[in-house]
């Protein structure tokens, strides 16, 4: 080897130590950063946790339906003419028997002199039959006319009866049909517009236009469909007698309210059931009936319907809170007694006093997440924070409160990761 091949070989050592050296000094505190930076196990999310409620219950069914007038009755013209006078003012109450149109009665009422006229000539006709009769009786037995003219006098005594008879008849319908020139209110109730206006000339008859319609007020009913299985529930209920023994249909606790009100204010009862079940959507029609002393209660309205009376039976209740949606699936999240979630699908039944009811999945006592189930999954461990079922409105709000917390966290997340630039 040469001197100038050591040198080389020389400096080519002296270059890699130094590089070493470099790289050394350069990737250290970023292992060790690395180091610093793996973090230990996470702490068990916290949540509040409560025991589902056990309780005996009168359990509500809740339906919706339409209400419907007891009465409704189209005006029609019962006698043609034209429309002289309209006496109602549109939506307003009217009573039975109160006018609302009045159709030229002039002609009518010239039927009816003309019909009075033919009564008094059939009357004075069957007078002088009769005169006649009465001599012809006399002069018979006197043997003065033919048994034939006596017979002859006897029938047109008859007839000339007969014909006063059909005169009157002929007066009477001459008689109402001036009447039907005066139209009024069949039935007591709120009363339509005036399809048709003063002048306009109407014919009689059913399939003629409607003049207008007339609603009754108080009471009316609402009608809705009770499935199959309610159905037998509540007969069953009522074969055992506690719906109230005989007719206890009738004695059914049954409320209404409208779509704006909070709660069923109005009190009401079974008036009938259908006399079959409809296989189609297998329910059965239900109607019930209501007083409506405000009038507030308009036919075609839709109503929220509660109907209760069955015999108390023991249900589990929880806040609607803990209830969670998996691809049409109700489910809970019930903690073990290692504080570990475990999935659990549930039936639902209908709300009392604020809770859930729960056929099926979950007994009382069990205790279940009630607030931010998107914060947790099952088989994780939690740490549970104990809170009473029944207050529904705490739960609500601090359930409100988190979720508003989660979204706002999520949308931070989301616009830091917008904002680092890609390297």
């Amino acid at each position: 080897m040469n001197q100038q091949t050591r040198r080389t070989m020389i400096a080519l050592a002296i270059v890699a130590v130094l590089g070493a050296g470099l790289a050394t000094s350069i990737f250290k505190p970023w292992h060790a950063g690395e180091a610093q930076a793996v973090p230990g196990p996470a702490a068990p999310a916290t949540v509040d946790v409560a025991a589902a409620l056990g309780k005996t219950i009168t359990e509500w069914d809740e339906f919706s339906g339409r209400l419907e007038a007891v009465d409704r009755v189209e005006i029609r013209a019962r006698v043609g003419g034209t429309i002289d006078a309209v006496h109602f003012r549109e939506g307003a109450l009217v009573k039975k028997g109160d006018p609302l149109f009045t159709i030229d009665p002039r002609p009518y009422a010239a039927e009816v002199a003309r019909a009075e006229a033919a009564l008094a000539a059939a009357q004075v006709r069957a007078g002088h039959a009769q005169t006649e009769l009465a001599r012809a009786q006399r002069l018979v037995q006197d043997n003065a006319v033919s048994r034939r003219e006596f017979d002859e006098r006897d029938n047109g005594s008859r007839e000339a009866i007969a014909n006063v008879r059909a005169a009157q008849a002929s007066l009477d319908v001459a008689r109402l049909n001036l009447t039907y020139t005066r139209i009024t209110a069949p039935v007591s109730g709120r009363v339509s517009r005036a399809e048709i206006t003063v002048g306009n000339l109407v014919a009689a008859g059913a399939g003629t236009p409607v003049l207008t319609t007339v609603v009754s007020v108080s009471p009316v009913y609402a009608s809705f469909e009770l499935d199959e299985q309610t159905y037998l529930r509540y007969t069953a209920d009522k074969a055992s007698g506690a719906s109230g023994g005989e007719g206890g249909q009738s004695k059914l606790p049954v409320f209404l309210g409208l779509a704006n009100d909070e709660d069923y204010p109005r009190e009401g009862h079974i008036q009938s059931l259908d006399n079959r079940l409809d296989t189609k959507s297998g329910t059965i029609r239900v109607r019930a009936v209501f007083d409506n002393p405000d009038g507030r209660l308009l036919p075609g309205l839709y109503a929220r319907i509660k109907l209760g009376g069955g015999s108390p039976h023991p249900v589990v209740l929880i806040n609607d809170r803990a209830i969670g949606t998996d691809q049409g699936k109700k489910f809970v999240l019930v903690l073990d007694g290692a504080n570990k979630l475990a999935y659990r699908e549930v039936t639902l039944g209908p709300s009392y006093e604020g809770l859930r009811v729960i056929r099926q999945g979950l007994k009382a006592d069990e205790k279940i997440v009630v607030n931010g189930l998107q914060r947790v999954r099952p088989g994780i461990t939690v740490a549970p924070k104990p809170v009473d079922m029944a207050f529904k409105r705490e739960l609500d709000q601090r359930g409100e409160s988190a979720d508003r917390k989660q979204a706002a966290t999520e949308k931070a997340t989301d616009k830091a990761a917008d904002a680092k630039p890609v390297t």
